[in-house]
């Protein structure tokens, strides 16, 4: 059985996102969502509502589970029984990193390899950071979120601007 482990901070879930997640769910058994407890980030939502939002949208896909980590991912990868951490790339600027990181992993842990997943064009310029910027202008986050999302991120940044 081949279990992968798609680790990120989701804040929020994007349409990117969800392009990894369905195009992983479908070449894996199992595929785990890592929702990463960041505390050198100030997130705009907290891990646990990260983790019902990709619930949420990920409900149509029997073989995937959403979990909240912290620490390592490659103890969590283990913890999950995994053996694949599967990471999208959106441009070549982000493949630096991420081979890094890759490479990394496998030093601390030989027995879990790393994939990449190129996003599809159509979600190729879209972050949490930039749906963030633009939600607190109150722009449309339409394009880059499912509309459920978009609601949240909408009432969560107005929440916010208000509190100040």
């Amino acid at each position: 059985m081949t279990v992968a482990v798609y680790p990120g901070s989701f804040d929020p879930v994007t349409l990117g996102h969800m392009d990894i997640i369905e195009r992983t769910a479908s070449m894996m058994d199992r595929v785990v969502v890592g929702v990463l407890q960041n505390s050198s980030k100030t997130p705009l939502f907290s891990v646990e509502e990260r983790v019902k939002m990709l619930e949420k949208v990920t409900s149509h896909l029997d073989n995937v589970e959403i979990r909240a980590f912290n620490g390592l991912l490659v103890d969590f990868v283990h913890d999950c029984h995994a053996n694949v951490i599967v990471r999208g790339l959106r441009a070549i600027t982000d493949f630096e990193y991420e081979l890094q990181m890759a490479h990394t992993n496998r030093v601390m842990a030989p027995d879990i390899d790393t994939i990449f997943l190129t996003t599809n064009l159509n979600y190729s310029y879209v972050s949490s950071t930039i749906v963030k910027e633009i939600a607190s202008f109150d722009g449309n986050l339409e394009a880059f979120l499912y509309p459920d999302i978009a609601k949240m991120v909408k009432q969560k940044s107005q929440s916010q601007r208000k509190n100040g």
